[in-house]
């Protein structure tokens, strides 16, 4: 009788763990939604201990559902960043923007852009990583046209360890479905970065070397962008004195060469 009874318990022990690992995922179901105009899109994704999944993205213009499909990722996704609604590239259809997060201390952040093609009646998608910085979405030289301000993180641990890596300016345009650097195009912005940059080697080059290694090497990467590398290497090599001089300018050269700063 004892072991029934025991049986029992623990069979009833196990159905209620069932029931509250169920009715937590049911509770841990999430929609966010955005709307402009006639246009509503609906990320829906579930929470659980660590990341979320069953991700689902729906479109509805005039109360026509035009997408409504599970989202992936080559990158992997952690957590949900944001959902916004907005016209890239002046054409009549506006873009869907689902801003997601692969998980970690600090990095990585990537978008999801929807694009409506009127031709096939519907929605094709690119996927754009930002690593640990993310963007800023902004019209920057005012032609109704929005920019993603960005920075280059290729830097990250490039030149020093994540807390004391620099990074250049990048600016991105969204054009016929794909994303174009259009960073050079703005050298105002290039030339603020640049000198900000530099403040950042002077300030802390003294007690903090590797900070101001990194913060040379993305002050260089602004001067190749501005044409002015000949003046930049200059600057380099005369403010630079570290004892690992000569390698940490072959190593930067060969970087910038890597990265397509310097064009062979």
């Amino acid at each position: 009788m004892k072991g029934k009874f025991t049986l029992g318990f623990i069979f009833s022990l196990a159905l209620l763990a069932v029931s509250s690992l169920i009715c937590a995922k049911v509770a841990m179901a999430k929609t966010e939604t955005v709307e402009s105009g006639d246009m509503r899109a609906e990320f829906s994704y579930e929470e659980n201990e660590y990341c979320i999944d069953n991700l689902q993205l729906k479109v509805i213009r005039d109360g026509q559902t035009l997408l409504d499909q599970p989202v992936s990722s080559e990158s992997g996704v952690c957590r949900f960043f944001s959902l916004e609604i907005q016209n890239l590239d002046a054409n009549p259809d506006p873009e869907v923007i689902v801003d997601l997060y692969t998980g970690g201390a600090h990095c990585c952040r990537f978008s999801l852009i929807y694009r409506y093609d009127p031709a096939r009646k519907q929605y094709t998608s690119i996927e754009h990583f930002w690593g640990n910085g993310g963007y800023e979405l902004k019209d920057l030289n005012r032609d109704s046209i929005p920019e993603f301000n960005s920075q280059d993180d290729r830097f990250a641990y490039a030149f020093a360890s994540y807390a004391g890596s620099s990074y250049p300016l990048q600016i991105w345009q969204y054009r016929d479905g794909n994303m174009v650097d259009v960073t050079r195009s703005y050298p105002e912005l290039i030339y603020n970065d640049a000198y900000q940059l530099w403040q950042r080697y002077t300030e802390y080059k003294n007690e903090y070397e590797e900070v101001g290694r990194a913060a040379l090497a993305a002050y260089l990467a602004d001067k190749y962008m501005l044409g002015q590398s000949e003046d930049g290497w200059q600057r380099v090599r005369e403010a630079y004195q570290g004892s690992d001089r000569d390698s940490f300018f072959k190593d930067l050269r060969n970087f910038l060469e890597e990265t397509g700063y310097i064009k062979n």
